[in-house]
């Protein structure tokens, strides 16, 4: 394998790692905050994919005027808004009964919401992939040296670590984030202190779904959309998060990158176990240490 194909596929390899990146993050955030296990992660992802393609498609047919679109820009801020507050409303009605329960309870009911969300859309769209095309800014490739790289990827691999590590810094190094830890060790003393507890707890779970919804967002141009994209990639999501340790945002972030640079890696070296390279390392990761790479011993 040339320098070349080895950099290539490296630099292919980020960019499958920021989506887990981005994705396992909002998981850890919910689970670390609020301890449910957020199963609809990955409805949510597909959710958000789906609504940037009819605002830039569909939405103009269906008011009658084929001219009118939301626009690739307006989508990145308006889609995971919009998911998030589904996700808000989630937790309010439901999820809220559910945080003096077993672990499984809340599982179980995100579960159920995954098979409700994905079952709507495909009856709504079907199964076949839609796609569109990236904004205008952010066609043609860019020459790296080693390979020609489309602009739209240089554009999601920095988007991502700029989120992702804006993220890590507000929950980590900010009075919010500081709330936002106490509210989950210690809510009586914090809301002693006037602090509203249960709002916070919703806005920490509508954040932790529009993360999922920015990912949305991104990888729509990427990837073909359909209403099971979001299932498919939430098992490498999870094997992230156990790998970084539940609950550790930073964990995410370096696991996500690291399992996508070397799942790229596998794909030249050995294809076929590029696909279970990931739970390989699970494995190994949690005979060695239980809780994680990142995460606390309980």
């Amino acid at each position: 394998m040339t320098s070349q194909a080895f950099m290539a596929q490296l630099t292919i390899g980020l960019i499958s790692g920021c989506f887990y990146a981005m994705l396992s993050m909002g998981l850890a955030i919910i689970f670390g905050l609020l301890n449910i296990i957020n199963f609809a992660h990955g409805a949510q992802f597909m959710m958000a994919a789906f609504l940037t393609w009819i605002g830039l498609t569909q939405l103009g047919p269906w008011l009658g005027r084929p001219d009118l679109q939301v626009g690739f820009w307006w989508a990145l801020l308006l889609a995971p808004f919009l998911v998030g507050l589904v996700g808000m409303a989630i937790e309010r009605v439901f999820l809220r009964r559910l945080y003096h329960l077993d672990h499984l309870y809340g599982l179980l009911l995100t579960f159920g919401f995954a098979l409700v969300m994905e079952g709507l859309f495909r009856y709504g769209f079907g199964v076949s992939g839609q796609g569109y095309e990236p904004p205008e800014l952010l066609q043609g490739p860019v020459d790296l040296g080693f390979m020609l790289l489309p602009k739209y990827r240089v554009f999601v691999v920095v988007a991502s670590l700029l989120v992702c590590f804006g993220t890590w810094y507000l929950f980590e190094r900010t009075k919010l984030g500081a709330y936002l830890r106490a509210g989950t060790e210690n809510p009586r003393l914090l809301q002693g202190f006037g602090v509203n507890v249960p709002v916070l707890i919703t806005l920490t779970y509508g954040f932790g779904v529009a993360l999922a919804g920015l990912a949305g967002v991104l990888a729509a141009p990427i990837m073909q959309i359909t209403p099971l994209m979001g299932g498919n990639l939430l098992n490498i999501v999870f094997a992230v998060v156990v790998i970084g340790g539940l609950g550790s945002i930073f964990g995410s972030i370096l696991t996500g990158l690291s399992l996508g640079l070397i799942e790229g890696l596998t794909k030249v070296i050995y294809p076929e176990a590029s696909t279970v390279v990931v739970f390989i390392i699970m494995a190994i990761a949690l005979l060695v240490r239980p809780a994680g790479l990142l995460g606390r011993e309980v």
